[in-house]
């Protein structure tokens, strides 16, 4: 039999393969962990090389989804377990409680009555509510209701408001068990743990805040049509430092390059430079690595008054003499000299890990998977080294190649 291709997770490069795959006329089912398709991407102000907004690139992969039967698609979904060979593989999937099915119309009723808050983290907005939909581009357009802050039967209040009889308060976990004769791993990154760099104060200093978390920062300016604030104290910041290699290229925390911070940072301090022009943003650096299209953010960069690019290792954060602020202590190369400058916020160049994932297949020093190990487990995009979303794509098309070959 021809059993169809599995694909662990749902981001950018999942979806990529999945819809390629769909309509080369393979049958496709789609796992992703959390409650929506997109990952990261669907979070992301804009990327490069062309600053677009997520929707430039989700959107139409959503609308090729919905009008492919071929792509069957499990969100809220865990792998379990895997095991099997070459054409015939068997994969526990464990699927969590949505709570809302269906029917549900995406009317918010739900959440406007919820009286339980979910704990605030990255991504989450302050104030969310038990029932919630993603707040970046979600796909499907559905709430859900996180099972483990709501209060289910002793609550009810949605159940009370809901009229298309979409709240489902006694939905339990439950396993599925799929065949699948290729398996493409498509598990992506997560930042690496800012936590464990003391020296740079991030569990201390709340306007100390990692690329990602200023990256959501921004979105949700976009969406709202607001201004940037401090954590803080929720004042329009001034001068921004942005820390390159954070964790990075160290012995001590990631040995390695990550390929993508560079880009990123100049990104952001492009964004603030058009949106803030009183806004001064100061970037330090090892070196500038980029590659390809991205060369260009560097350029546009250094035509910028209000951006500066500092060649020099900071060695700590620590709180301001003034009031309220931050005090960045770095060798600044180009003056040879050590510097202590005041900032609003920090945001730190953390650097990318592969993702964790139940499959057994061969990794690097690094934790990154090999590539070429079989020919039935696949792994593409950034669970095999850092990449931008322009290579993933690409990576991820290729992927979808290898699974047709017999």
């Amino acid at each position: 039999m021809n059993f169809p291709t599995l694909i662990i997770g749902g981001g950018i490069s999942g979806i990529t393969s999945a819809v390629e795959l769909a309509e080369a006329g393979q049958e496709v089912v789609l796992i992703e962990k959390d409650n929506y398709l997109g990952g990261n991407v669907s979070h992301f102000n804009n990327y490069f090389p062309k600053l677009c907004p997520p929707s430039c690139g989700l959107e139409i992969n959503y609308r090729r989804i919905r009008s492919n039967p071929r792509i069957s698609y499990y969100t809220g979904a865990s792998l379990k377990n895997i095991c099997g060979s070459d054409g015939d593989y068997r994969a526990t999937i464990l699927l969590s409680p949505r709570l809302i099915n269906n029917n549900c119309t995406s009317c918010g009723l739900c959440a406007d009555v919820c009286p339980e808050l979910r704990p605030e983290k990255l991504g989450r907005t302050a104030g969310e509510k038990a029932a919630f939909i993603n707040n970046g581009l979600p796909f499907p357009m559905k709430y859900c209701i996180d099972p483990e802050v709501c209060l289910r039967e002793e609550c009810a209040k949605c159940m009370e408001v809901c009229d298309y009889n979409a709240i489902q308060l006694n939905a339990s976990a439950a396993e599925v068990e799929i065949q699948a004769g290729k398996v493409i791993v498509a598990t992506g990154w997560v930042l690496y743990d800012a936590k464990r760099i003391e020296n740079f104060r991030y569990s201390e200093e709340s306007d100390v805040v990692t690329n990602m978390e200023f990256e959501r920062m921004l979105a949700e300016c976009t969406r709202e049509n607001s201004k940037l604030t401090r954590p803080s104290d929720g004042k329009t910041p001034q001068r921004i430092a942005f820390i390159q290699c954070a964790g990075s290229r160290d012995v001590k925390h990631l040995p390695y390059c990550s390929a993508v911070c560079c880009s990123v940072s100049l990104k952001h301090a492009l964004t603030l430079e058009a949106a803030y022009p009183e806004l001064l943003a100061e970037i330090f650096y090892i070196d500038m690595r980029l590659s390809g299209r991205n060369e260009k953010l560097l350029k546009q960069a250094e035509d910028k008054e209000r951006i500066i690019l500092t060649k020099g290792k900071v060695g700590r954060i620590s709180p301001s003499d003034q009031e309220t602020g931050l005090r960045v202590e770095v060798e600044d190369i180009a003056s040879g000299r050590k510097r202590q400058d005041a900032f609003d916020m920090v945001v730190l160049a953390m650097g990318l890990t592969p993702a964790p994932v139940a499959v057994e297949m061969k990794k690097n020093e690094y934790g990154f998977y090999l590539p070429g190990q079989s020919s039935g487990l696949i792994p593409t995009a950034s669970c095999k080294r850092p990449m931008d979303v322009s290579s993933s794509v690409k990576d991820a098309t290729a992927s979808a190649l290898k699974a047709m070959q017999k």
